[in-house]
């Protein structure tokens, strides 16, 4: 009796089966960075918009107001003195911090209308408003905490104003105090030093009182009240805001408050913990109270290694955005040049810029 042949199963031997999945894995590992690239392109495009969004909630504010919000309001020079103002920096209350007053012209009206501006952002009243979480402050590529953070002093433990700890919401967004900082140096310190020519790193010592005005060369500080009129080195030619990575430093939409400080998350040789005006300004240096380990002056762009907390930094490859002053954004790269930064971060020095970011 015959029997019909059989057929062998055809299928992958294991040699086969190995290549095949080694040639995948190889494909995988050479499209996975391109992926990261176009999600952290994505990312940083994110960034750039929500940075162009405060630049023109700055200008609607601008418009409304004829001037722009202060970096945060402090009544500091009053008399008699807040019983709530800190003895060193003069920080009082009520204050609020310069995105705080934008918050009507970013669409969220529902956070201002719980606001008072005239009492202080830690009263019990604000709690709620001062705890908000608004996405339009958050840079997409932070790998920081996105949650709100206790205020806490230069030790890091929490601060306590008027019998209670003070919780804020956070942002990725900081506004320039120009190439000056006067911060913890304008207080009871009734005196500062000063760059008169950033060219050739000549200082003077002058005399504040506690007014940050006569010292800030920015568009934002405490108490100011800048109107474009008075950019006269040009709006397009002046960094407003920047970014500010939660992977250094905590800062906030909420403002100031008297006693606060900013710790870095990590130290270098250069950094420590700041004044309580870095929760929501930096400043691009040189600064007249600012020198390195070496005895020179400062000057830090984005990312640059100083990693001061009032400085700017993000975490994109590479650099990191900027607004200037007509609400148009750039990316400005790690190695831009110290002093195309220097100039851009003054008003009205009137240096004349030959180069561009």
């Amino acid at each position: 009796m015959r029997t019909a042949p059989t057929r062998s199963a055809s299928g992958f031997t294991l040699v086969e089966l190995l290549v095949v999945i080694a040639i995948i894995g190889l494909l995988i590992a050479l499209l996975l960075p391109a992926v990261q690239a176009a999600r952290e392109a994505a990312r940083r495009t994110q960034c750039g918009s929500q940075l162009k969004q405060l630049g023109l909630a700055l200008h609607n504010f601008e418009g409304a107001q004829r001037k722009l919000p202060p970096g945060y309001a402090s009544l500091s020079r009053t008399t008699p003195p807040s019983p709530l103002r800190d003895p060193q920096t003069w920080d009082a209350p009520p204050g609020w911090g310069w995105t705080a007053y934008l918050l009507p012209y970013l669409e969220e009206t529902a956070t201002a209308d719980q606001i008072d501006y005239d009492v202080p952002l830690w009263a019990p009243r604000h709690k709620p408003a001062i705890l908000a979480t608004i996405p339009t402050l958050l840079c997409p590529s932070d790998p920081g905490p996105k949650n709100p953070f206790l205020v806490v002093d230069a030790a890091g433990a929490p601060v306590t104003i008027a019998g209670t700890t003070v919780e804020v919401g956070r942002s990725n967004y900081v506004a320039s105090h120009g190439q000056e900082s006067c911060w913890g140096e304008c207080g009871a310190t009734p005196t500062t030093l000063v760059f008169t020519n950033i060219y050739t790193s000549q200082t003077k010592e002058i005399t504040h009182n506690g007014d940050v005005s006569v010292v800030a060369d920015g568009p934002f500080f405490r108490n100011s009240d800048v109107r474009f009129r008075e950019v006269t080195d040009g709006l397009s030619k002046t960094i407003f805001l920047g970014e500010h990575a939660a992977e250094l430093s905590d800062k906030t939409w909420v403002g100031v408050v008297p006693g606060g400080s900013t710790p870095p998350r990590f130290t270098t040789p250069e950094n420590g913990a700041d004044a309580a005006a870095t929760l929501v300004l930096v400043h691009g240096g040189p600064s007249g109270g600012e020198l390195d380990i070496t005895g020179l002056p400062i000057i830090h762009p984005v990312n640059y290694p100083t990693y001061h907390v009032g400085q700017m930094y993000a975490t994109h490859p590479g650099g990191g955005n900027v607004c200037l002053g007509d609400a148009s954004t750039r990316f400005v790269s790690d190695d831009v040049d110290l002093i195309l930064w220097a100039e851009m971060s003054s008003i009205a020095e009137e240096e004349v810029l030959e180069k561009e970011l």
